[in-house]
C-alpha cells in the first residue's frame, strides 16, 4: 500500500460527500467514500473503507461549530488509514473566467475563488468553508480545487453568448454551463466501453436532483443546457429551469421583491416540486397515481427530449446519447419516454436492457447509440490533483 492518501470533499447545499483515495504511481485509487446529511439528526458520518462500513455520531453542527465536524470526519476516516494525508481537493462549483483547469488552492486562488461568490451563492460558499475549516486544522496539507465549470471553457464563443449588451458579456455575464466533473468522466469512460462512438456527436444526460444536458464532439464539451447559473436549463427537483425573464418581471412587480425571496423561490420552490405539489423526487412521482405527478414526469421528459434536439442543430448531429446520475443511472421509465419522444430521430430502445440497467441500451435497428453510464466526480477530482502535484 502507498503512503499517499488523498481526500476529495464535494460540499453541497445539505450534503457533504468525501472520497478516500490512494497515490498509486499518478494514478488514485479510490478505497472508500463518506457522506453527512446535514439535514438529519444526529449528525452522523457514514463512510466505508474498502470492505468495511461505519457510522459515527458527530458532535459539530451545520453552524457555528463546523470546524469540529471537518475535524471529526479527519479523524475517523484517516484512523483507519495507516499512510500519510498527501492533499485535500474540493469541487468547486463556479470557475468564472479565471479558472480553466485544477489549481493548488494559495492564498491568491482562494481569494479568487471568494470572489465567485455572487455567480454561485448557495454552493461556492460551502466548499469555502470546508477549504477555510481544513486550513485551520491541517495548515500543512496542500489543498486543491476542481471546477465544474472548466470542462465547457472549449465551448465557442457564440454558443456561450447572452443576447445581451457586449460590454456584460465581456464582464463576464455568458453561459457557462455546469457538472463539469460529471461529463468530464463520462468522455473518459465511454471512450474505454466505445472510442469509436466517443469520437463522435455525443450527448450526455446528467439526471439528478441538478439535472443538465453536454452536447460533446471527441469528447469535448461543445454546448450545455445550463447557462449563466445552475438554475437554467432543463427543469429540476426544486429549480424550474429555462425561466422567462418576463415571468420573473411580473412576480417582482406582484410582491416577490426582496432578492433573498427571489432565489429561495427559484432554488427550492420550483422544478418537479412546483409543478406536482408533491415532492421533487421523480421516485416518488413515478409512483403517485395522481395527475399533478404524472404531469411533472412528462414535463421532465418533454424537456430533455427537446433539448437533445436543439443540441443535435450546436454539433450537426448525433452518434450516441449517455444517461447518468441518480435519475439517469437507475430510472428505465425516465429514459423510455425520453427515447419514445426521439423517435423520429431513428432512436430505439432495448425494454429489456433497459430494465436490467445494461451499460448498452439501444435496440439494434437503433440509429444512435443509448449508455447508461455511472458518473464518478470525486474520481475525476482525485486524479486531476494527482497530476497538479506530481
Amino acid at each position: 500500500m502507498t503512503d499517499d492518501v488523498l481526500l476529495t470533499f464535494n460540499a453541497g447545499s445539505s450534503t457533504l460527500k468525501i472520497g478516500v483515495f490512494e497515490q498509486t504511481g499518478r494514478h488514485a485509487r479510490n478505497i472508500g467514500r463518506g457522506k453527512i446529511d446535514f439535514d438529519k439528526t444526529p449528525l452522523t458520518l457514514a463512510y466505508s473503507i474498502r470492505d468495511d462500513r461505519y457510522e459515527k455520531t458527530l458532535t459539530g453542527d451545520n453552524a457555528e461549530n463546523f470546524v469540529s465536524v471537518v475535524s471529526e470526519t479527519l479523524d475517523h476516516i484517516l484512523g483507519h488509514l495507516p499512510g500519510t494525508l498527501l492533499a485535500a481537493s474540493h469541487r468547486i462549483v463556479h470557475g468564472g473566467l479565471q479558472f480553466q483547469g485544477p489549481v493548488l488552492l494559495d492564498d491568491a486562488n482562494i481569494e479568487r475563488v471568494e470572489g465567485l461568490v455572487p455567480l454561485a451563492p448557495l454552493h461556492q460558499p460551502q466548499a469555502l468553508r470546508v477549504i477555510r475549516s481544513l486550513r485551520k486544522l491541517r495548515p500543512d496539507i496542500r489543498q486543491t480545487a476542481s471546477f465544474d465549470t472548466a470542462f465547457h471553457s472549449s465551448q465557442a464563443d457564440i454558443v456561450r453568448r447572452l443576447a445581451i449588451p457586449r460590454a456584460l458579456h465581456d464582464d463576464g455575464v455568458r453561459r457557462y454551463g455546469f457538472h463539469g466533473l460529471s461529463y468530464k468522466y463520462i468522455a473518459s469512460k465511454l471512450n474505454e466501453i466505445d472510442p469509436t462512438v466517443a469520437r463522435g456527436k455525443v450527448i450526455a444526460c446528467h439526471l439528478g436532483s441538478g439535472a443538465s444536458l453536454c452536447a460533446m464532439e471527441n469528447g469535448i464539451s461543445c454546448d450545455t443546457s445550463m447557462g449563466f447559473s445552475a438554475l437554467d436549463g432543463i427543469p429540476m427537483a426544486t429549480r424550474p429551469g429555462w425561466f422567462d425573464p418576463g415571468a420573473l418581471l411580473y412576480l417582482m412587480r406582484s410582491g416577490l421583491h426582496q432578492p433573498e425571496k427571489i432565489e429561495d423561490f427559484l432554488y427550492h420552490e420550483c422544478g418537479l416540486l412546483g409543478v406536482s405539489g408533491i415532492s421533487g423526487d421523480t421516485r416518488v412521482l413515478l409512483q403517485d397515481k395522481r395527475p399533478e405527478a404524472a404531469e411533472a414526469i412528462d414535463l421532465f421528459c418533454l424537456r430533455i427530449a427537446g433539448e437533445i434536439g436543439r443540441m443535435c442543430s450546436t454539433v450537426g448531429g448525433l452518434d450516441a446519447i449517455v444517461f447518468t446520475a441518480g435519475i439517469g443511472e437507475n430510472q428505465p421509465e425516465i429514459r423510455a419516454r425520453v427515447a419514445q419522444r426521439l423517435q423520429w430521430l431513428g432512436i430505439e430502445i432495448d425494454g429489456d436492457a433497459n430494465e436490467r440497467n445494461l451499460i448498452s441500451i439501444n435496440a439494434t435497428s437503433s440509429a444512435v447509440k443509448l449508455f447508461v453510464i455511472p458518473t464518478d466526480e470525486e474520481q475525476v477530482i482525485a486524479d486531476e490533483t494527482i497530476g497538479l502535484i506530481a
